[in-house]
């Protein structure tokens, strides 16, 4: 339980001396202490203040003198501060034992909120008519260290990558392949994924902004795409494909795994949207509109005046982009008979774990289940209004407020020296990501270019490690770079994504933690001894020894607020916090050579609990710990 113990056991006596006061209901937090407030803090005393008509300050007061007759194997003492917080002082002989000796279990901090329930999360979603862009790989890290983070807190998860396989980008490509010329291979060994957004479909948009007539083409190709036995639809689902393994190519290549891709096309094709709106209907969720200028659409009303009136079914009949998704939300909470048999995907995951796609195919009857209790959509955050629209209907269906949360979050821009190093002309200003205009920059190239930053820093650094080594410190580095960049901001915050700035070894970066590790590992490399917990803990008493060991005792509360609040940078703040309190210890406390064996021991358990520590933490944002840089 590490530094959450001694938590608990100041909760538990607090809740005591409230049952004595004959005081309940009282919500208060006990949490780890800001400087100059103790090692813990608590602010019961504001929470008392007026049922017991006293001053904070007295009634922490009064608390401290109750707590000191409390039975207590964590806490050296109480006092009463005088803004009055109730604050706590650890015992961190016993702290240091109980933190110290945990790190070292496999399962160090785990936590059960999840009670092993199935919980859904779906992140990527990306149209199959191009590579991924910079702009994507935030969703898709976002849901990768979500995943992660879920997982280590008792959820079963299951991760579904929707692929929009029926809409206006799809057919886009398609009318340059059937209509424009294109090739159906891409030319000098070019990724497929690339050679379709970069060339197919931007060219495709620029021909139709030449003649708009040419859009009469789009619509056609759209309609017969709709028509799963039509020979464009054949077409399209090989191309999509083509275009889907190599998106999932450049996913794999930073760490990210899927349980089950699901297909817009056969969606529309399953029933579900015909079985959903039936109890729209049923439950009177939707209005058939009889007047105005929605007369004869089925509408969704808005929750308030200025909130305009959402329509699902257009007069004609035909579904609106919002009937594709309210189907596939209630399918991810299993309200819907599950209409699809499974299939595995063509290729293997490099992490060897089972892939399975859906399909319409009755011939191969396999069954699977990757629905959940609840569910996460990752979705940028111009999608909000649709997102709540279907949070509040998915509500109603599941009589769970939240069972269906819509993860959003801002846009990804490149600084003005990143775009013009990727060849991008922006006039000096930030570029903002659009495909239609073919600005972008492909995150395979992002990437390859951080790789090669980083394969010509490694070889300045260690001229004498070899190829293969410098390759995969290249990677390792590369990847934590991308994935750090996107999860570190919050959700909220737009980035802007800077190469130099990224790779820096110095401040909030994943080179500079990623380094941090890599200084312990060369510690206890040189110490030639394994590291024991069987040491002497009374001898970590410095400052910077005491602050390292409360940071990886702090995990488990970490794990647990990101898991709370699905928030990556909860972590990604902790990985730094501990690398920053991990370099203060190593300028402050030597740790090999001191002429004493039991204090080099002790803190070479302590090096190594950081070790550890760091590791799993990084883990959880899908980054590795070299240990050399």
């Amino acid at each position: 339980m590490t530094f959450k113990s001694i938590i608990d056991e100041i909760e538990n006596n607090l809740n005591k001396i409230l049952d004595d006061l004959s005081i309940s209901d009282v919500k208060f937090s006990v949490e780890p202490a800001k400087p100059g407030f103790g090692d813990v803090s608590s602010n019961i005393s504001f929470l008392l203040a007026k049922p017991l008509k006293k001053s904070p300050k007295d009634i922490a007061q009064m608390l401290s003198e109750k707590f000191q007759n409390c039975i207590s194997t964590l806490v050296l003492k109480s006092e009463a501060h005088p803004s009055g917080y109730l604050n706590f002082f650890a015992d961190w002989e016993k702290l240091n034992q109980l933190i110290l000796s945990e790190s070292h279990l496999e399962e160090f901090g785990d936590v059960d909120i999840g009670k092993n329930s199935p919980i859904v999360v779906e992140h990527t979603s990306v149209n199959p008519n191009k590579a991924l862009h910079i702009g994507h790989i935030r969703n898709i890290i976002i849901g990768d260290t979500v995943s992660r983070i879920l997982k280590k807190s008792n959820y079963k998860v299951n991760v579904l990558n929707y692929i929009d396989d029926s809409g206006l980008q799809v057919a886009d490509i398609i009318v340059g392949f059937k209509h424009f010329g294109f090739d159906e291979n891409s030319p000098n060994g070019k990724k497929f994924d690339h050679y379709c957004g970069d060339d197919v479909y931007v060219k495709t948009t620029e021909r139709y902004e030449e003649d708009p007539s040419l859009e009469e083409i789009r619509k056609n190709v759209l309609k017969e795409l709709e028509d799963g036995d039509s020979e464009t639809a054949k077409f399209a689902d090989k191309i999509t494909r083509k275009v889907l393994a190599g998106q999932l190519e450049t996913c794999w290549n930073l760490g990210v795994y899927y349980d089950c891709l699901n297909f817009e096309s056969q969606i529309i094709r399953s029933g579900l949207w015909s079985e959903i709106f039936e109890k729209l209907k049923e439950m009177s969720l939707i209005e058939f509109e009889k007047e105005g200028k929605n007369a004869g659409c089925w509408v969704i009303r808005g929750e308030n005046k200025e909130e305009d009136d959402k329509v699902i079914v257009r007069s004609n009949g035909t579904a609106t982009y919002i009937a594709k998704d309210i189907p596939y939300a209630a399918w991810k909470l299993g309200l819907l008979d599950d209409p699809f048999n499974y299939e595995k995907y063509e290729k293997v995951q490099p992490d060897s774990k089972d892939l399975w796609q859906t399909t319409l195919n009755k011939n191969q009857p396999i069954s699977q289940n990757f629905s959940g209790d609840k569910v996460v959509t990752v979705i940028d955050s111009r999608q909000a209004r649709l997102q709540k629209i279907i949070t509040s209907l998915m509500g109603k269906f599941k009589s769970v407020p939240d069972a269906y949360v819509h993860l959003g979050y801002e846009s990804v821009t490149l600084s003005s020296e990143t775009a013009k190093t990727l060849g991008l002309n922006t006039e000096g200003k930030q570029a903002q990501m659009s495909g239609r205009k073919g600005l972008y920059v492909n995150a395979d190239s992002v990437y390859h270019l951080l790789q090669e930053k980083t394969k010509e820093e490694t070889k300045k650094r260690h001229p004498e490690m070899s190829s293969s080594e410098i390759e995969k410190i290249a990677h390792s580095v590369s990847v934590a770079t991308l994935r750090y960049e996107m999860i570190k901001q919050d959700l909220d915050k737009i980035i802007t994504f800077d190469l130099t700035k990224s790779l820096s070894l110095e401040g909030d970066t994943a080179p500079y933690i990623q380094y941090t590790h890599a200084r312990a590992s060369r510690i206890l490399e040189k110490s030639n001894r394994t590291p024991t917990i069987d040491v002497d803990f009374s001898l970590l008493k410095e400052k910077s020894e005491l602050d390292l060991i409360k940071n990886i005792g702090l995990f488990n509360l970490q794990v647990r607020d990101a898991a709370k609040n699905l928030s990556p940078k909860v972590i990604a703040r902790y990985c730094h916090d501990l690398a920053v309190s991990f370099n203060s210890f190593y300028e402050h406390c030597k740790v090999l050579e001191l002429g004493d064996t039991n204090l080099e021991n002790s803190r070479l358990c302590l090096v190594n609990s950081f070790k550890i520590t760091l590791e799993k933490a990084l883990n959880l944002l899908g980054i590795t710990a070299p240990d050399r840089m």
